[in-house]
C-alpha cells in the first residue's frame, strides 16, 4: 500500500473526478474554511477545471454552506449535508464554545443569548446577506454595545444551533444569512444515519486514516466515532502500513471502492493553508517529515501555505503575490511548478 498515492487519488488532488465544486464538496463531506480567500482554492483545485466563478455561482446560491461547525472552526459543507451534519455535531460544538468562553471569563446568561439572537436574525431577515459590521449597527440602535470576541461568541451559537449561516461570497469579508433563505428544510435524520454518513464521508476521501485520524478531525467523543466505523460494517476494512520513519506500524482504515489507479510522479500542489491534506489527520508525517512540521503549522493552529511534490510537503509559497514566489526547505522546483501556478492564476481569473 502507497499511503501517498491513495490520499491524492481519494482527496481529490490527482486526476480529480468531479466537475463543480459542489460535487466536491459534498463528497469530502465538510472542509477546513479558516482561511476565507483561499478555501475557494482548497475546493477549486480539486475540481477538473478550477474556477473561481463556478466557486461564487454555488457559494452564493446556497449548494455550498460556511459554517462553525466541528473543533470549534470553519468548514464547508453541502445544503444536502447540512442539516444532518448540524444536528450531528451541535452538541459537541457547543460545549466546546462554552468551553473557550470559560477559559475567556466570558459568561452570556441564556436570557442574553435569545434577545441578541433575535436582533441578530432580524437583522439578517431585513437585509438578506450581512457583515459583522451591520450586527453592530444594529445592536448600537437599541443601544447594546459589546466587545468583538463577545459579539463573535453570539454568532457562532447563532450558527450553531442553525440559525444563520454564510451569506454572500465578498471578497475579503465573511457576510451571514439566515439559513431559512439559504438551505432547504431537510427531513430529521436518525443519529446513526447521520452518524455514518459523516463517518463514510470522512474515511471514502480522506482514507487511508486511523481511528485518531478521525478522532481528531471530526471533533466528536471516541465513543462516537468508533460507533460510525462499526456502522459502516463490511464498507471499511483495516490495513497496517510499516514505515521505518514511524515508530510503530498503524492500522488505517480503506473503503471497499478505495480509489487506487491514477498515481502518476512528477506533480505539484500548491496546496493552501488549513487545507484537508493536512488538518485532516492527527499524524501528518506520512506526508510531513517531523523536522518541517514548523513550516507547515505552528503548535497554536495556525496552517501555512505548503507545496507538494509527489504527495510530500516540500516547500512554501505565497498565494497573494503577482508572480511566482516560492521557498523550499527540501529538493528544487522545475517547470512542474510553475504549471500548477499557471492553473492557480487561471482561476483566480475565471
Amino acid at each position: 500500500m502507497n499511503p501517498i498515492a491513495i490520499r491524492l487519488l481519494n482527496q481529490q488532488l490527482i486526476c480529480p473526478q468531479f466537475d463543480t465544486p459542489v460535487e466536491l464538496v459534498d463528497y469530502m463531506g465538510a472542509m477546513q474554511a479558516q482561511e476565507y480567500r483561499l478555501m475557494r482554492w482548497a475546493v477549486a483545485m480539486r475540481t477538473k477545471k478550477p474556477s473561481a466563478k463556478a466557486f461564487k455561482k454555488a457559494f452564493d446560491s446556497g449548494q455550498i454552506i460556511r459554517l462553525h461547525l466541528m473543533r470549534g472552526t470553519w468548514q464547508l459543507v453541502s445544503s444536502e449535508n447540512y442539516w444532518p451534519f448540524v444536528e450531528l455535531c451541535a452538541p459537541k460544538a457547543m460545549a466546546v464554545t462554552r468551553g473557550w468562553m470559560h477559559s475567556n471569563k466570558i459568561s452570556i446568561p441564556d436570557e442574553e443569548v435569545g434577545h441578541i439572537r433575535d436582533i441578530l436574525l432580524q437583522t439578517a431577515a431585513d437585509k438578506g446577506s450581512v457583515t459583522k459590521e451591520d450586527f453592530v449597527e444594529a445592536l448600537a440602535e437599541k443601544d447594546i454595545h459589546m466587545d468583538d470576541h463577545r459579539l463573535s461568541y453570539h454568532i457562532r451559537m447563532a450558527e450553531i444551533f442553525g440559525h444563520l449561516c454564510s451569506g454572500e461570497l465578498l471578497p475579503m469579508k465573511a457576510t451571514y444569512a439566515l439559513t431559512a433563505d439559504k438551505v432547504k428544510a431537510h427531513p430529521k435524520m436518525d443519529r446513526d444515519e447521520a452518524l455514518m454518513l459523516f463517518t463514510r464521508k470522512y474515511f471514502q476521501s480522506r482514507q487511508p486514516a486511523t481511528l485518531e485520524d478521525f478522532v481528531w478531525w471530526s471533533g466528536l467523543n471516541v465513543s462516537d466515532c468508533r460507533r460510525g466505523i462499526e456502522l459502516l460494517g463490511n464498507y471499511l476494512h483495516v490495513e497496517t502500513f510499516h514505515e521505518t520513519s514511524l515508530q510503530s506500524p498503524r492500522e488505517f482504515y480503506i473503503t471497499d471502492d478505495c480509489r487506487t489507479r491514477g498515481f502518476r510522479k512528477g506533480k505539484y500542489l500548491l496546496i493552501p493553508p488549513y487545507d484537508e491534506y493536512l488538518i485532516s489527520y492527527k499524524s501528518r508525517d506520512i506526508v510531513l517529515s517531523p523536522d518541517y512540521k514548523h513550516k507547515a503549522h505552528n503548535n497554536s493552529g495556525i496552517f501555512q501555505p505548503v507545496i507538494a511534490h509527489d504527495g510530500v510537503i516540500c516547500g512554501n509559497w505565497m498565494p497573494f503575490r503577482e508572480n511566482l514566489k516560492v521557498e523550499f526547505f527540501m529538493g528544487e522546483h522545475d517547470e512542474g511548478l510553475c504549471k500548477e501556478w499557471s492553473v492557480y492564476k487561471r482561476f483566480k481569473n475565471q
